[in-house]
Formats: C-alpha cells, sequence, structure tokens
C-alpha cells in the first residue's frame, strides 16, 4: 500500500456529520468513507473522460 499522506480538511460541519453517519452504515471510519468518496469520483471522471475520448 502506498504511504499516505496527511492534511487539514475544512469542511461543513453539516457535511461531516453526513460523512460520519454514512460511513458507520458502510463500516468505514469517517478518514475512510472520505477517502472512499474521493477515489469513486476519481475513477467516474476517468471513465467519463475516456468515454469522451472515444466519441
Amino acid at each position: 500500500m502506498a504511504e499516505k499522506k496527511a492534511f487539514v480538511l475544512r469542511i461543513n460541519p453539516d457535511v461531516l456529520k453526513e460523512i460520519e453517519t454514512w460511513g458507520i452504515q458502510e463500516f468505514r471510519s469517517t478518514n475512510g468513507q472520505i477517502e472512499y468518496l474521493l477515489q469513486e469520483a476519481l475513477n467516474n471522471r476517468k471513465k467519463a473522460t475516456k468515454r469522451k475520448k472515444v466519441n
């Protein structure tokens, strides 16, 4: 596994609460849920970029 880099994240408290709740529902920590969501967004962006290149 690649080394992880720590950084400060400023986030709306209401958004954070929703992410915490969502993470609990999916058996992930808050940090794990944020990482998961970011990775999903990056994967979707890559797929969309590939589709645009094909068209």
